[in-house]
C-alpha cells in the first residue's frame, strides 16, 4: 500500500465533513473519488495534500505517519498535487514552466532534458515556446500537470482535472491519463460520470462523509444506493 487513512476524521464544530474514513490505496493505482458537493471528498483531499489536519485518526503515506505534515513535506517525499485553477508562470514559455518545475529535483542539464521529454508526453512540442498566460484552459491544464509529472511524484492528486474544458480537451486528457496508467500512481476527484468511466479502475463513493461503496465504476453506477445517493440522471446517463 502506497497510502492508508485510519479511522479518519475531520469535524467543524459539530458537523463531521469526514467521518471515520478507512482507505486503502496501492501503487500503480488509478483511483477516481466521486460524492455529491458537501459529500466529504474535498476535506479528505485537503488532508490527504496537508492542507488542513486531521480531527482525529491516521495517514500512513510510503509506509510512514504522514497525518500531521504540512503541505510541503507531503510534497517532499513524493505527491504532486493539481488543484482546480492552474497555477503557471504567465510571463515564461511552456518549456520555462516545465524546466523551473524539473530544476526542483534536477540539476540543469537533466531538467532540460525533462522538460523535453514532458512536452511530448503532454503533445505540446509545439507549444514550446508560446507564453503560458497566451494558452487557452485545457492547454494550461496539461501544462500544470506536466509540472507536477515532470518531478517524477510517487503519487499525483488531481483535483477535478477536466473541468472548464471543451469536448476534445477532455478527450485528450483522457487518452494522457490512460497512456500514463501504471507509470504513476493516481488519486482524482472528479464529477463527469462520462469522465470517470473512461479513465477509473476503481471507484470510491463519499457520502456524508463516509466511504458508502468501493467498486468498479460498472459495479458502481448499477448500485441502487449510490444512484439514490448522488448519480441521479446522471447515473442513468453512464450507463
Amino acid at each position: 500500500m502506497i497510502l492508508q487513512t485510519h479511522d479518519l476524521w475531520r469535524t467543524f464544530g459539530g458537523v463531521a465533513a469526514v467521518a471515520g474514513v478507512n482507505f486503502n490505496l496501492e501503487e500503480g493505482e488509478l483511483r477516481c473519488l466521486i460524492g455529491a458537493n458537501g459529500a466529504g471528498k474535498s476535506t479528505f483531499f485537503k488532508m490527504l495534500t496537508g492542507q488542513i489536519k486531521p480531527t482525529s485518526g491516521r495517514i500512513t503515506l510510503f509506509g510512514e505517519d504522514a497525518t500531521n505534515l504540512p503541505s510541503y513535506a507531503i510534497a517532499r517525499k513524493g505527491v504532486g498535487v493539481k488543484t482546480q485553477v492552474p497555477n503557471l508562470f504567465n510571463g515564461l514559455s511552456v518549456r520555462e514552466n516545465l524546466f523551473l518545475a524539473a530544476q526542483r529535483v534536477f540539476d540543469k542539464q537533466a531538467a532540460a532534458n525533462a522538460a523535453d521529454a514532458m512536452l511530448e508526453t503532454i503533445r505540446m512540442k509545439e507549444q514550446a515556446y508560446t507564453l503560458a498566460g497566451e494558452l487557452a484552459h485545457g492547454h494550461r491544464q496539461w501544462v500544470e500537470l506536466g509540472m507536477i509529472l515532470v518531478n517524477e511524484p510517487k503519487l499525483v492528486l488531481l483535483d477535478e482535472p477536466a473541468a472548464g474544458m471543451t469536448a476534445g480537451e477532455v478527450e485528450r486528457t483522457i487518452a494522457l491519463l490512460n497512456e500514463l496508467r501504471g507509470q504513476r500512481t493516481f488519486i482524482i476527484v472528479e464529477h463527469d460520470m462520462h469522465f470517470i468511466r473512461r479513465i477509473a479502475e476503481k471507484v470510491t463513493v463519499f457520502h456524508r462523509g463516509r466511504v458508502l461503496v468501493e467498486d468498479t465504476m460498472e459495479a458502481v453506477v448499477r448500485n441502487t444506493e449510490v444512484r439514490d445517493a448522488y448519480l441521479g440522471q446522471h447515473g442513468k446517463e453512464a450507463r
